[in-house]
């Protein structure tokens, strides 16, 4: 196989973070992996109808996240520029559905979408609180939803079921999100687990960890569940020092992207 990490969308919080809260700056990690079934996305980013209406991704998280409407950073047109067709995606996986995470699944429309069970129930039927999250109109093409139940295989200590063969894998990673995972992808005789919105800040999975209290007061307050948030981040901390055949990175960390791309 081989990997591309792409940045599928640019975020700009609201001058007011002034770094306290969240970055200056934040990107959207999606990996494309090239397999001889077809591609694999692993999360998408923006789409390119989010970015001709910004409409669809809500006024709250326009002003406060202020996306940078470039199309060109769209996983399709990215996809495209590499030589291939849309059609050529043939799975994607999430690693949950927030509006910044599954917004190209429209350019995708043939593709299998691979998520975790409660996720998809939380995203189909939001509590409350979670309503600002979801923006269903990201999947009203019907995409062909392939739902994973928790548990699974042992992977690395922890309980990973396998999406496609023995080289890609969803890791249950609770906390942000009600279905939150991880998604390992083998990468010849190593590992990479893109672990989503498990944290923000590079420094919260090192030994010993470094945090950014802004930040770390704005991932619990967007958590659904702030103890298993954080216990899972322990044990990526864990599995990070321990196992150098697995390189774990986050979603929106600009300078864990630079280091892999």
């Amino acid at each position: 196989m081989s990997v591309h990490h792409l940045d599928c969308g640019t975020l700009r919080p609201v001058g007011g973070f002034n770094g306290r809260l969240a970055p200056p700056e934040m990107i959207c990690h999606v990996l494309l992996v090239e397999r001889a079934e077809g591609l694999l996305l692993v999360d998408t980013g923006f789409g390119t109808a989010d970015l001709a209406q910004p409409e669809r991704l809500g006024r709250p998280f326009v002003a406060m996240m202020r996306p940078a409407f470039d199309t060109a950073q769209c996983a399709v047109e990215q996809v495209t520029a590499l030589g291939y067709s849309p059609s050529d995606v043939r799975d994607i996986a999430l690693t949950h559905m927030d509006l910044d995470h599954a917004g190209g699944l429209g350019d995708f429309p043939q593709a299998r979408v691979h998520v975790d069970v409660a996720e998809l129930d939380a995203a189909r039927n939001p509590r409350l609180s979670e309503r600002s999250r979801y923006r269903k109109v990201q999947w009203s093409h019907r995409p062909d939803f392939v739902a994973h139940q928790s548990g699974g295989d042992d992977w690395f200590g922890f309980s990973g079921v396998k999406v496609l063969g023995d080289d890609v894998v969803l890791i249950p990673l609770r906390g942000h999100s009600r279905g939150h995972s991880g998604v390992a992808v083998r990468d010849g005789d190593r590992w990479l687990l893109h672990a989503g919105d498990s944290y923000f800040f590079n420094g919260e999975v090192e030994t010993p960890p470094r945090t950014a209290p802004g930040l770390s007061a704005f991932q619990a307050m967007m958590a659904t569940d702030n103890k298993a948030r954080k216990a899972n981040q322990e044990r990526l901390r864990v599995l990070a020092a321990g196992h150098p055949e697995v390189t774990v990175f986050s979603a929106h960390d600009q300078v864990e992207f630079e280091r892999l791309r």
